[in-house]
């Protein structure tokens, strides 16, 4: 009897945890188009929290992203899933993905202004949900890295942006001393998809915009390093290793930047 109640406490408390999890639908609307995120947080407490931005790799909007965006928001953060694409919108594979991220990249001024409104859309729930407007930032993985990237390179003024295996190279550089929001690109230094003229481009790019700026290779990790799912060997495929440290990295800037920004305001 005792060994049964045990059980259905720790179901109980199982359930509790994860009804505390929210996820709920929020569009919001970039030159006529409507747009469908998520946002996910922790409602077990009221305390006040910063927010992410989260874009996904370039198949956007998956059950995936919303578990990975779970597990990043913890009871941390007010993450919104960036929705990149369009409501509806929804690759069922790589080619179709490939078409979508295509059209974006030779459109890097729709690219930056869909990240910006998907920005704008997080910090106006102040009020409806438990974030402080005034502390927010942005991450994104492969495409979504790449897209982050570009936010900064816009001259957004967040806390901080942080790319997990993005491109480099841009259509759209930098200006001189115009990047405000520091930067953390985490990289994999087998990724055949960036090369070390993309890096030094990027370093020089980095430097002449005055950014504050980090750049990491973990040793032996492809493209796709960070995304559990990731198996499509040789080119995209999870490391374990590099993924934890890599994550370790990304809530540590997080956590500096975060008090910096409460320090500035």
């Amino acid at each position: 009897m005792r060994a049964l109640l045990a059980s259905a406490l720790l179901l109980l408390a199982t359930t509790s945890v994860e009804a505390a999890m929210v996820v709920k639908s929020i569009s919001y609307t970039v030159d006529k188009t409507r747009f469908a995120g998520h946002l996910v947080y922790d409602d077990a407490s009221k305390a006040l929290r910063p927010g992410l931005v989260m874009v996904p790799n370039w198949m956007g909007e998956t059950e995936s992203a919303i578990e990975r965006a779970k597990e990043v928001a913890a009871s941390d953060y007010v993450v919104l899933v960036a929705d990149m694409y369009g409501e509806g919108v929804r690759p069922k594979d790589a080619k179709e993905a490939r078409a979508q991220v295509g059209a974006l990249y030779a459109d890097r001024a729709s690219l930056r202004a869909r990240i910006s409104e998907a920005v704008a859309t997080l910090r106006a729930q102040a009020g409806k949900v438990p974030l402080q407007a005034d502390r927010i930032a942005a991450i994104g993985f492969c495409f979504g890295g790449s897209t982050v990237l570009e936010l900064a390179r816009s001259g957004a003024d967040l806390a901080g942006v942080v790319s997990f295996h993005g491109g480099l190279s841009t259509s759209m550089p930098a200006a001189a001393h115009s990047i405000k929001t520091p930067i953390l690109v985490l990289n994999g230094a087998d990724d055949q998809g960036t090369s070390l003229e993309d890096i030094g481009k990027f370093n020089e790019e980095m430097d002449a915009a005055g950014a504050d700026w980090q750049f990491v290779n973990f040793s032996g990790a492809v493209h796709c390093f960070a995304e559990a799912d990731a198996n499509s060997p040789p080119g995209c495929l999870y490391n374990e290793r590099a993924a934890k440290r890599a994550y370790r990295m990304m809530r540590a800037f997080l956590v500096e930047r975060f008090a910096a920004t409460a320090t500035e305001k």
